[in-house]
Order: structure tokens, then C-alpha cells, then sequence
């Protein structure tokens, strides 16, 4: 059976993917209330995205494992 949260870890990091965003753009974005929705712990802890600092800011990236699985070019 396949993962409920897979599609949204998809669109996640296909979003970062496309453009490094702000964490706070992502976490105000992504954040839920729903324990059993973890699609941004499940995206880290996979090491398909990541989080750096620029400019004395954080934003978040796709790592290459990220971009690799799960870009818009990726197949489905």
C-alpha cells in the first residue's frame, strides 16, 4: 500500500525544487495541524530538502536527491 503523504511530499519538494524559498514561506505554507500529516519531517529526514543560511536568513532547499526524485521533470 502506498503512502498517503507520498503526493504531498511530491508537491513539497517540487515547490522547493523549483525556486530555494524562505523557511518561513515554507513552514507558513506547509504547516499543519495534523500529527499524522509529517510531509515536511518526512521530506528532511529523506534528505530531499534541506536547510541553509543565507545572508543571516534560513531558506530551504531541494538537495540534489530531492531534485533528482522529485522534479516537475521527474517521471511520476
Amino acid at each position: 500500500m502506498t503512502d498517503p503523504k507520498e503526493p504531498l511530499i511530491r508537491d513539497l519538494v517540487a515547490w522547493v525544487a523549483a525556486a530555494p524559498r524562505p523557511y518561513a514561506e515554507v513552514m507558513e505554507s506547509w504547516r499543519t495541524s495534523c500529527p499524522r500529516l509529517t510531509v515536511w519531517e518526512d521530506a528532511v529526514e529523506r534528505g530531499l530538502l534541506a536547510c541553509t543560511t543565507r545572508d543571516g536568513a534560513l531558506w530551504v532547499e531541494a538537495t540534489p536527491a530531492g531534485r533528482a526524485g522529485f522534479s516537475p521533470a521527474a517521471p511520476p
